[in-house]
């Protein structure tokens, strides 16, 4: 290891600093659970305006909402030094209204990807980073996140716009006017982006053939759905596993 990496390493300060200008949000904890760097990403995420609003003060291993959605298993073994990966983590920003740390929401919902990173120095465990990875971010009517939400965990069922407008107590053909107002989507182009995503996602697994990673997101490939993948993407499914290839 050259001395300039030792010297940088071994530089709290530094590091800190590094850290800061990445735009990952990052969360620092000390082995007890206390908050003892939180990063520029992080603090503008959750409209904090100081980290010492956070720093010393939060205590991941204080926090009953989290433990609640992650479970006593997640944190027994963050709390060993051990690496975790936490997926599809809603985040509780209610919580941070209601604990002081912001003053009004920034979003309505997010999901996230947490990794829980321990580092040790010789045998002792000295922190853990918390590295997050934001997936969904919803800001706006409350409504509106609902139905955006609904959509992404039934992506796979039929698109039912009256079940949609049912379960935010609006009239469909009112409900899609407001969605599409505000996420400039319909409700069904909103629900075939999502259906898309998803299969982009499968063609880039070689393990699945054309025809399966189509059958395994609900559509079918020698059907429309192909000639509809090609206009909203310019390539037909097979085109696309080819140019992710090269």
């Amino acid at each position: 290891m050259s001395e300039p990496l030792k010297a940088l390493i071994g530089n709290r300060g530094l590091n800190y600093q590094i850290l800061d200008l990445l735009p990952i949000p990052i969360e620092i904890f000390a082995a007890d659970g206390m908050c003892i760097f939180a990063n520029r990403a992080i603090l503008e995420l959750h409209n904090i305006p100081d980290a010492s609003i956070i720093v010393d003060k939060y205590n991941f291993n204080n926090d009953p909402v989290c433990l609640d959605i992650m479970g006593q298993d997640v944190y027994d073994r963050v709390s060993r030094g051990e690496a975790v990966s936490f997926p599809n983590f809603p985040a509780p920003i209610q919580n941070a209204v209601d604990r002081g740390y912001v003053d009004d929401k920034p979003y309505e919902a997010a999901t996230m990807d947490l990794f829980f990173l321990p580092i040790w120095d010789g045998d002792v465990f000295t922190c853990t980073i918390m590295v997050y990875t934001i997936k969904n971010v919803y800001i706006g009517r409350a409504d509106i996140v609902k139905a955006q939400e609904y959509i992404e965990e039934h992506w796979l069922d039929e698109f039912d716009l009256d079940v949609t407008a049912r379960l935010v107590h609006l009239g469909k053909w009112q409900f899609e006017r407001i969605f599409k107002e505000i996420t400039s989507y319909t409700l069904y182009e909103y629900y075939q982006n999502i259906k898309r995503g998803k299969l982009q996602e499968k063609l880039l697994d070689d393990s699945l053939t054309i025809e399966q990673a189509c059958s395994t997101c609900g559509v079918d490939y020698h059907g429309r759905y192909r000639n509809l993948f090609k206009e909203k993407t310019g390539m037909t499914p097979v085109e696309y596993r080819k140019a992710t290839k090269k």
